[in-house]
This record gives structure tokens, C-alpha cells and sequence, in this order.
């Protein structure tokens, strides 16, 4: 049987648990695609579900391959799935299995993959890119003219949210540290805010929708800048309903669906010039426990990528 290098978890805790092993190459089923992966993106959810720190990854589902969206090359299709011809470039959401030589990806969550990019910064979008344009668009309805503001600007998600909110005409407004405030503004962003500094309150008033990617106190204050009938998104707590109510706002949290028509609209802006994914910095697939802990502990602007091939 045909084998691949995969990281894997079989329980969860620090970067450690993570291995690299020789595991079975999978076979596509109806609608997938087996792909040769080139590279995957490093996220936060995935140290999130190294620690045990999410509901839909529990101890009955160990062992666990890592790994959420890859960009890569078509190798073979299960029935029906015929959207991809083998040996062509796509990006995409995987279920599992990102951190490995191959993959299954499904045509529901895959497109091709932008023309101007390498697989590096492809990688780079999938997951990201998503969950900034269901946030910012099927979520926040954000529309051309309206004002948003977005917290934590400077990361995976949120430096894609700065430029589809801007690809789309709006007026953004940005949260980041102060040595990432340089790298906001040179994304699109029309004010930027050192959070360290400043309580984004004092300055900010009257926003349509906040895009909240920081949760706790800082979602919290949130409320108070958004305008009658404006809309508050979270990727991570869910926010108060009656005090949304009492203010006359919407308020959710939202989990990222993957989706191969939102791909490729994405795909067609990066192709434009109009969005550039950001990456910090690159790892060896052998590296990846290092890759997840200078994302965790280092916060770095963009993303970082596992160069597979």
C-alpha cells in the first residue's frame, strides 16, 4: 500500500502531540478529489483542536490528521466529481488532513486556484479568506459606503477582511497593535487604531457592522459604536442578545462553511489585484509544531504556511 508523510494527533496537549508518520494515502470517494498537496495553511483553529479546545473535535475522533485548507495539484477524482481535470492547480477547505503529501478534497469546498499566486500564498487564503467573506458579506450584509469596523486587522482573517471590505467600497476602520498598524493601513485600511494605546470608543462612533475577531471585553465595548439597525459578527463568542435587542442591533457568531463559489470570487479579486494574501513566514511540513507555536505566540501579521512539496 502506498504511504505519505502526515502530522497527526492521537491525544491532545502542547505542540508535542504532534507527529509526523507514514500513513496510507487515501482514495477519493463520490465528488472528491485525491490531490497532491504543495502547501497548507497554519491557523488558529488548528492549535485550538491540538488542545482539545473545540466541540467538534473530541477524543472519539482521535486520531486526528491536522490541517484545514491546502492549495495543490489534482492527482485523481472519485465518481461525479468532475469540476477539475487531474493535474490541475486548485485551492480549498479540507475536512482533515491538510498537513500531508495528499489529500481528499471534496468539489464543494475546492476552485481553481489564482493564477498570479504560487502555491504559498494560495494556502494562504482558503480558510481565511472565507471566514472573512462570510463575516463581512452573507453574515454583516456589508454594503458599498457603509462603515465597519474591524478588530484584529493585522491577522489571517482579518487582513482579508480589510481588503474585501474595501474591494467593496466600504469605509474601514482597523484594530491592531501598534507595530502592525503600518501593515493595516498599506492593506486599505482608512484609520487604523492601536488598541494598546487607545479604547477604540473614544474615536470611533456610528459604524454599520463590527467584525469582531478579538471576543471578550473588546466585543463587549463594541456595542456601544455601532449605529441603530447595524450588525455586530463574531468567529468567537457568542454575543448578548438582549443587549443587542436593547440597542437595536444584530448580533451573531458564525462558523466558516466551505464553499466553491465564494472560492472563486475570491479567487477573481486576488486575480484583479484588488486582495494579496500576506505570509509571515514558511515551515517545513517536519516543523509544523513549530509553525503552530509561533503563530500562537508570536501573532504575526498575515499568515503562516507549511511548505509540503
Amino acid at each position: 500500500m502506498a504511504t505519505m508523510k502526515a502530522v497527526r494527533i492521537s491525544a491532545f496537549g502542547g505542540p508535542d502531540v504532534l507527529k509526523l508518520e507514514d500513513l496510507p494515502i487515501p482514495q477519493p470517494h463520490e465528488g472528491e478529489f485525491l490531490v497532491k498537496v504543495e502547501a497548507a495553511s497554519v491557523n488558529p483553529i488548528d492549535y485550538k483542536i491540538r488542545e482539545g479546545a473545540t466541540a467538534f473535535v473530541r477524543a472519539d475522533n482521535l486520531p486526528y490528521r491536522m490541517g484545514r485548507d491546502v492549495s495543490c495539484v489534482v492527482t485523481a477524482a472519485g465518481g461525479g466529481a468532475s469540476n477539475f481535470k487531474v493535474g490541475e492547480a486548485i485551492y480549498a477547505v479540507v475536512e482533515q488532513g491538510g498537513y500531508a503529501e495528499y489529500a481528499i478534497v471534496k468539489a464543494t469546498g475546492a476552485a481553481r486556484k489564482p493564477a498570479c499566486l504560487d502555491h504559498i500564498a494560495a494556502a494562504a487564503v482558503p480558510l481565511a479568506g472565507l471566514t472573512a467573506w462570510q463575516g463581512l458579506f452573507r453574515y454583516g450584509e456589508l454594503k458599498s459606503g457603509q462603515r465597519v469596523l474591524i478588530h484584529g486587522g493585522s491577522g489571517g482573517v482579518g487582513h482579508f477582511a480589510i481588503q474585501f471590505a474595501k474591494s467593496k467600497g466600504a469605509y474601514v476602520i482597523a484594530t491592531a497593535a501598534g507595530a502592525h498598524l503600518r501593515f493595516v493601513l498599506g492593506l486599505g485600511a482608512d484609520e487604523a487604531i492601536d488598541y494598546k494605546k487607545q479604547r477604540f470608543e473614544d474615536v470611533v462612533h456610528d459604524v454599520d457592522l463590527v467584525y469582531d475577531l478579538v471576543g471578550g471585553d473588546t466585543q463587549e465595548r463594541s456595542f456601544g459604536v455601532i449605529k441603530r439597525g447595524g450588525v455586530l459578527v463574531s468567529t468567537l463568542t457568542e454575543p448578548d442578545r438582549d443587549k443587542a435587542k436593547a440597542r437595536g442591533v444584530r448580533a451573531m457568531r458564525y462558523t466558516m462553511e466551505a464553499n466553491a463559489t465564494e472560492l472563486g470570487e475570491i479567487a477573481k479579486l486576488i486575480d484583479a489585484g484588488k486582495v494579496k494574501p500576506k505570509v509571515s513566514k514558511t515551515f517545513a511540513l517536519a516543523d509544523a509544531a513549530k509553525a503552530q507555536q509561533f503563530l500562537a505566540e508570536e501573532q504575526p501579521e498575515g499568515k503562516v504556511v507549511l511548505r509540503i512539496a
